[in-house]
This record gives structure tokens, C-alpha cells and sequence, in this order.
């Protein structure tokens, strides 16, 4: 019997979004729980807009994986400009068209293979658990240019193998009792210094959402 070959990740977010995988809601796309629970979002949001305000000049912002752009909108106010960024085509125009702000732009980008936009932060919510070991390293190889990397991720609750690899679309490391620490083979990433913002217990009790801060130069 022939390995099933994956989807390219860009049709496997499609399909997401078009068979409503992550739930529905009030508009058009909706990015699941985790964008609007508010036990998980509310916190999420105090820590990073901390972070943000604690710069007497704005910082730019690029949020990868940005999906509906609740989480976004609720932060833009805090950014000097704000980048988001989503490998869906129909849900960045979606987006472009329902949230309209001098400051803020919208791209459609692969960001395992495309120039990532510049910025000083880069907000990478709940993104990279869902891509391949490849995929990530990738995406890694190309965040040297940014300042601070604010990193949220999926992990098992209790001692786990991290980076057990994964076929890219709507599935997470989780189920392989794993999850992802960028800083650990095969990745090995580099920074300057790091600092956990938040750990939230998920709410239908799988595992723990971690929030860290990276300042990368």
C-alpha cells in the first residue's frame, strides 16, 4: 500500500476554513477556540499589549498566520504598523476588505516559502505547531531580521518528546503526545535571551498553551 502523499499546506488551510474544521462563527472564517475563547485570548492579550506599550516608540508588527484577525484587531492600536499575513487567498481577502486601518496591511504569503514582510515584532500565534519539521526550519531560517519573536505554542501537559515531526495542515503535535521547542534538535534556534509570558491550562483539558518572549538581536 502506497504512504498517502500530503496535501500541499496551502490547500490543507483552505479546507479548514471551507468545511469549517475549527468551528463556526459570526463571520465568514473562523479560526477556532483558541482565537476566541477569552480565557485563552483575554490574557494573551493583556501580556503582548504589555510588551507593546512598554516601548516609548511604537514597534512594527508582523503577525504570521493572523487567520479571522480577531486576536489582530484587538492589538493594532499598539503597533506603529501591523503586517498581517495568512496563506488562505479568500480569507486575506476577507479580511483586506472588513478591517480597513491606515496602519494596517494584509498579505497572502506561504511563509515556509516566501520573503517574510520586515518588521520589529513578529507574532507567531499557534502557527508552527501545525507545519512539518521542514516547514519550521524554514520559516526559523528567515526570522533573524526581526527584534523580539512572541511564540505560542501547544504542548502536552506533562514530560513529552518535542518535535516529533507531522505532515502540515489542521492536526498538531499533540496527538504524538508532542509539541514544539524551537530552541531543541532540529532546530536549535538562536536568540539572545527568552522570557515565558504566559501558560494557560486549555480548556477542554489537552495539554497547556505556552506564550514566549524572544528578543533575537
Amino acid at each position: 500500500m502506497k504512504n498517502k502523499k500530503p496535501w500541499p499546506t496551502k490547500e490543507a488551510m483552505e479546507q479548514v476554513y471551507a468545511m469549517n474544521l475549527w468551528g463556526k462563527g459570526e463571520s465568514a472564517f473562523y479560526s477556532g477556540n483558541g482565537s476566541h475563547d477569552e480565557v485563552l485570548v483575554k490574557p494573551y492579550l493583556e501580556v503582548v499589549r504589555n510588551f507593546l506599550k512598554a516601548h516609548h516608540n511604537k514597534l512594527s508588527v508582523c503577525d504570521l498566520g493572523c487567520g479571522d484577525f480577531n486576536i489582530g484587531m484587538q492589538l493594532l492600536e499598539y503597533a506603529k504598523h501591523y503586517i498581517a499575513v495568512d496563506i488562505v487567498p479568500a480569507l486575506i481577502n476577507y479580511n483586506t476588505t472588513h478591517f480597513k486601518f491606515d496602519h494596517l496591511e494584509f498579505q497572502c504569503l506561504n511563509i515556509a516559502k516566501d520573503e517574510l514582510p520586515p518588521g520589529d515584532v513578529l507574532i507567531l500565534r499557534q502557527v508552527l505547531q501545525h507545519l512539518s519539521n521542514s516547514e519550521v526550519l524554514s520559516v526559523l531560517d528567515k526570522i533573524g531580521a526581526y527584534k523580539y519573536l512572541i511564540l505560542t505554542e501547544h504542548h502536552p501537559e506533562s514530560i513529552f518528546a518535542p518535535n516529533k515531526d507531522i505532515i502540515s495542515g489542521q492536526g498538531i503535535r499533540l496527538k504524538k503526545n508532542s509539541g514544539l521547542e524551537i530552541t531543541k534538535p532540529p532546530f536549535n534556534f538562536k536568540f539572545e535571551n527568552k522570557k515565558e509570558l504566559l501558560s494557560i491550562q486549555d480548556p477542554d483539558g489537552k495539554g497547556v498553551i505556552k506564550t514566549t518572549l524572544y528578543r533575537i538581536q
